[in-house]
């Protein structure tokens, strides 16, 4: 049974967790590109997620949707938006239904991607609903990642320039576990037990 909650001090307590695998940058056609769709196709389930340009100006428009990772447990794929568009190969697999695209607040990140082109997400399996049915309230990926596997993930590049060129290393890692932590926690989920929350209450 997983805890309910957790709490900033705590995750700081927590060794790190990050992608153990190969790290692919894509952001033109090509061999690397046509190596991401077949490897992508050839799964199940993957991790999903996207990185935007930040805006720290009030009342500026949000920047469209720079980086899309896609994560196996061996591969991340970070597609360089910002530079490529959204090829209709990486649509196909975002539109397949028969492989599970799992994230956090897709929907918010599907909707970025429908800026880049027209497509018909389909088959993505949002954790922030799921963590419910096991137990979890909390909704970051952070926190998430905390209370399932006792590590806890860097939010370091959280803000940082995702069109730059080129990306740093730690901006490429940070891409890369955000995908594939929301596959692992995904997995382990499925072999949990799941858990009747009650609704919280209000003071009275």
């Amino acid at each position: 049974m997983y805890k309910e909650t957790i709490t900033p001090e705590e995750i700081e307590t927590y060794e790190l967790i990050s992608f153990p695998g190969k790290i692919w940058v894509i952001e033109a056609e090509g061999e690397d590109l046509d190596f991401a769709v077949s490897h992508l196709a050839s799964q199940r389930i993957i991790g999903f997620d996207t990185e935007t340009r930040p805006v720290f100006t009030p009342n500026t428009p949000r920047h469209k949707t720079a980086l899309l990772q896609l994560s196996s447990e061996t591969d991340a794929f970070l597609f360089r938006l910002n530079k490529m568009g959204l090829p209709r190969a990486v649509a196909d697999i975002l539109a397949d239904r028969s492989i599970t695209k799992v994230g956090a607040a897709v929907q918010d990140d599907i909707y970025g991607l429908y800026k880049h082109l027209d497509f018909r997400a389909a088959r993505f399996m949002d954790l922030q609903q799921l963590g419910f049915e096991y137990g979890i309230r909390e909704k970051s990926v952070r926190k998430m990642a905390a209370i399932i596997f006792g590590r806890k993930v860097s939010k370091a590049q959280q803000c940082s320039n995702w069109e730059e060129d080129p990306l740093s290393d730690a901006q490429q890692l940070y891409a890369a576990t955000d995908a594939w932590i929301c596959l692992r926690m995904y997995k382990t989920l499925l072999v949990s037990p799941k858990v009747k929350l009650k609704p919280l209450t209000a003071a009275l």
